[in-house]
C-alpha cells in the first residue's frame, strides 16, 4: 500500500502563498468563500487534493492553505490522546460527521421502528444473534482467520470445540462480545482491557504468555502491508502502561472536559488502541471490541449486534488509509472518525434491513399458521423462527444446545421448545450418541397445514 504524500507544512505554505503581495491579495479575495473544510461534502487529504483543479484564481497550494485554516478554525484537541512524539491528535466535526452522528443517535439507541415483535425485550435476541455471529467471524477474518461462514456458525450454534486456530479465533471473538455485555456498565480499566485481550487471544498465540499483557521492550513491532511496506511504527513499549491509562481516561470521560460525543469517543478509543498496538498480536480485534464496549456503555444497544468488521472486511485498504491520512496530516483524526462513521452508518442500515426482513418472515409464518388455532396459540416467537428456518432448510439438524445458543435461553427452555415441536410432528426427533437431535422434515409445510 502506498504511503500518502504528506502536505506541505503550514509555515512553508504561509511563506509561499503570503510571501508576495499578489499572493496575499489573491488569498484574501477567495478566503473563506471557496475554501471551507470540505469540498462537495468530502474531507480530502492533500494526497488527493493536489491532483484536483483548484477554484479559479487559486493555486493548489493556496487552496490547501485555505482548507487547512478552515479546518483549524473549528478544530478541537482530543483529550489525553498523543502520538509517539507527544503531540496531540485533533479533529474537526464537519457537517458530514454531524449528519452521520445524528443518524446513529436516531437509529442505534432508541426503539426500532418497523420490527414489531422482532426487537421487543422478550424476543429481540432471537433475531439479532446472526449479527453477533457475523461480527465474531469477520473480525477474526480481518486478522487472518480462514474458514467458511457456514462452518463457523455451525460451531457457534452447536457449542462444539474449535478444530483449528481460525475457529478458535472466531469462538474467542464471540466470547469477547459476551464478556462486553457483562461489563458494559463498568468504567474501563487496564485490567479489563487485559482480560478482553486474554479472551480474544486464548489458544491462538505462538507464545501463550503474551495473551493479556503489554508487549515488552524486546517485542517491538511494526505494522506492514502485504508487500512488506512499513505503514506504522507504534510507540515504544516503555510508554505503553501510561498510554493505556490515558486511553481508559479518554474512554470513561469526565465532566471537567469539553463535551465529546460518545460515538466519537468510542471511535477515538478504537483509534488509540490500534495506534498504540500495545499487544504482540490481537490489537485490531481488541480495538474493535473496545469500540463495541463504548457504544454499549453509552446506550447504543443496537450496536451490540452491528457488524462493523463485515464492512471493514470488504475494503480493508480504506480502513488502513484513514489511519495513514491521520498520521501524515498533522494528527488530524477527522479522517479516521469520518471513515468509521461511514462504516457504522452502513452497518446499522444493513442491520435494519435484516430486521425488517425477519419481521416480514415472522408475519408470513403467522399467516401460514392462521388456519390452525392450535399452532397459532401454542407456538412462541422462537419456535416460529425455527419453523421459518426449517421451511427453507429441509433436513437441517437442530439440538437443545444450538437452539439455546441461537436464542440466548436456558437449556430447559430450549428442551421444551424442541420437544413440543416434535410432539406436534413438526420435527423428527432422534438420537446421535447421547445427544437428542431434531431434523426438519421435507414435508414441513404440509405438516403445519395438517395440525388443527
Amino acid at each position: 500500500m502506498r504511503i500518502p504524500v504528506s502536505p506541505p507544512s503550514e509555515q512553508e505554505l504561509f511563506a509561499r502563498v503570503l510571501g508576495s503581495l499578489g499572493g496575499a491579495s489573491r488569498f484574501a479575495q477567495h478566503f473563506p468563500d471557496k475554501m471551507g473544510p470540505t469540498q462537495a461534502g468530502r474531507y480530502r487529504h492533500w494526497d488527493t487534493l493536489r491532483h484536483l483543479e483548484p477554484p479559479e484564481g487559486l493555486s493548489v497550494e493556496e487552496w490547501w492553505l485555505g482548507i487547512r485554516l478552515a479546518r483549524r478554525s473549528s478544530a478541537r484537541e482530543v483529550p489525553v490522546l498523543r502520538d509517539g512524539s507527544g503531540q496531540p491528535f485533533w479533529l474537526s466535526l464537519v457537517d458530514p460527521a454531524l449528519q452521520m452522528l445524528h443518524q446513529v443517535d436516531q437509529q442505534a439507541s432508541g426503539a426500532f421502528r418497523g420490527g414489531g415483535e422482532v426487537v421487543d425485550e422478550r424476543s429481540r435476541d432471537t433475531y439479532l444473534m446472526k449479527s453477533l455471529f457475523e461480527e465474531a467471524i469477520t473480525s477474526s477474518q480481518l486478522e487472518g482467520a480462514v474458514t467458511t461462514r457456514e462452518v463457523a456458525k455451525e460451531m457457534l450454534q452447536r457449542g462444539r470445540e474449535p478444530r483449528t486456530r481460525s475457529e478458535r479465533m472466531i469462538l474467542n471473538n464471540y466470547r469477547a462480545m459476551e464478556f462486553i455485555r457483562t461489563v458494559r456498565q463498568e468504567a474501563l480499566t487496564p485490567s479489563m482491557v487485559f482480560e478482553l485481550h486474554r479472551i480474544l487471544c486464548d489458544g491462538t498465540m505462538e507464545d501463550p504468555t503474551t495473551a493479556g499483557r503489554l508487549r515488552r521492550p524486546d517485542e517491538e513491532i511494526r505494522v506492514y502491508d502485504d508487500q512488506g511496506t512499513v505503514l506504522h511504527t507504534p510507540p515504544h513499549a516503555r510508554e505503553l502502561e501510561v498510554r493505556l491509562a490515558h486511553l481508559c481516561e479518554l474512554a470513561n470521560g469526565g465532566s471537567e472536559e469539553p463535551f465529546l460525543h460518545p460515538v466519537v469517543r468510542a471511535i477515538l478509543l478504537h483509534f488509540g488502541l490500534a495506534y498504540d498496538h500495545p499487544f504482540v498480536d490481537g490489537n485490531g480485534r481488541t480495538a474493535r471490541a473496545l469500540f463495541y464496549w463504548a457504544m454499549a456503555r453509552n446506550g447504543y444497544w443496537l450496536c451490540e449486534f452491528v457488524s462493523i468488521s463485515r464492512i471493514l472486511h470488504q475494503a480493508p485498504s480504506k480502513y488502513n488509509r484513514s489511519f495513514l491520512y491521520t498520521e501524515t496530516d498533522g494528527n488530524d483524526a477527522t479522517y479516521f472518525v469520518l471513515h468509521q462513521l461511514r462504516v457504522l452508518v452502513r452497518s446499522i442500515a444493513d442491520l435494519h434491513k435484516y430486521l425488517e426482513r425477519k419481521a416480514k418472515e415472522l408475519r408470513e409464518a403467522k399467516q401460514l399458521l392462521a388456519g390452525s388455532a392450535r399452532l397459532g396459540n401454542w407456538l412462541n416467537h422462537r419456535q416460529l423462527a425455527l419453523l421459518n428456518h426449517a421451511l427453507k432448510n429441509p433436513g437441517f439438524e437442530y439440538s437443545f444446545e444450538s437452539h439455546k445458543r441461537s436464542h440466548r435461553i436456558v437449556y430447559q427452555t430450549a428442551r421444551t421448545d424442541l420437544s413440543q415441536l416434535a410432539k406436534l410432528g413438526l420435527l423428527h426427533e432422534s438420537k446421535s450418541g447421547r445427544t437428542f437431535v431434531f431434523l426438519a422434515p421435507v414435508d414441513l409445510r404440509e405438516r403445519m397445514a395438517a395440525v388443527s
